[in-house]
């Protein structure tokens, strides 16, 4: 298997988090590993899984467990049945597309007070690994002063966006509604420097607010977040090289980077 080791952490640390949060009052968490063969008759790959060898990461807890309705919608950006400021919805996204990147599988066992199973299947190398030179250093995230307004109307969304941009070292505010957002640029003691804001909400769009607040913020630059397609953020006029826009989900540090990245030279306004 030729994979990201950090990513892989990643992987494991997401699943294994999940576990502890579906045992509030303890249990048995497993973890194990396996090598998968098609030709294997005890074996019962899904149709999904086109090739013939794999290793298998197994995460399994003793946990609460999930109907079928919850195990239809986990990988979904966003969603998740903890309750408010317990998760932010992208632990088991973030996994889903880490494994499809490396061409895996993430399979789901689970009933309601049994537990639940994780199964990760990577395709196995045949070939031997390569060697490499001393990894590098993983890049430092980048990191900011400036005066950053957040508007977005979903409350965890929001949460997580005032808590990485805190972390980045920003000065944050965040509104719920475009109409507070209004209110708090007019009133911020400091130039906010940047607007960070979800395109589709309700009441007015993120290009309207935009707009509408660009003569209390003169030189605001915007970077919008979105979980919709292009074809529907262009009937919001979210389109074209001028715009900075970072798709949902994201990961922490790929929104200090579009942060950094607009505020040293991105699109200014709508």
């Amino acid at each position: 298997m030729l994979a990201d080791p950090g990513q892989l952490e990643q992987v494991i640390f997401n699943l294994t988090v999940n576990a502890r949060d579906a045992m509030p009052h303890g249990g048995r968490l497993t973890l194990e590993t396996s090598n998968i063969l098609r030709s294997d008759p005890a074996v019962n790959l899904p149709s999904t899984a086109s090739g013939e060898a794999y290793v298998m990461l197994e995460v399994a807890d003793t946990g609460v467990g999930m109907d079928s309705e919850t195990q239809a919608r986990i990988f979904e950006p966003f969603f998740t049945t903890k309750e408010f400021n317990r998760g932010t919805g992208l632990g088991l996204s973030t996994v889903h597309g880490i494994v499809s990147q490396h061409g895996g599988l993430v399979l789901v066992d689970s009933l309601v007070g049994q537990g639940t199973t994780f199964r990760i299947l990577l395709p196995r190398a045949e070939a031997a690994p390569e060697i490499v030179g001393p990894v590098p250093d993983a890049p430092i995230a980048p990191r900011g002063s400036e005066a950053v307004l957040v508007v977005e109307d979903d409350g965890e969304v929001r949460e997580l966006v005032h808590e990485i941009l805190m972390a980045s070292g920003y000065a944050v505010q965040a509104a719920a509604d475009p109409a507070i957002a209004k209110d708090l640029c007019m009133t911020s003691a400091v130039p906010i420097s940047l607007l960070v804001t979800d395109v589709v909400m309700p009441g007015m769009s993120g290009p309207q607010l935009a707009e509408s607040i660009k003569g209390i913020c003169p030189g605001m630059k915007v970077l919008y977040l979105s979980g919709y397609t292009a074809d529907a953020l262009r009937r919001y006029g979210v389109e074209g090289p001028e715009i900075a826009l970072l798709a949902k989900p994201f990961l922490p540090e790929q929104l200090a980077r579009s942060v950094r990245q607009v505020l040293d030279g991105g699109p200014e306004g709508p």
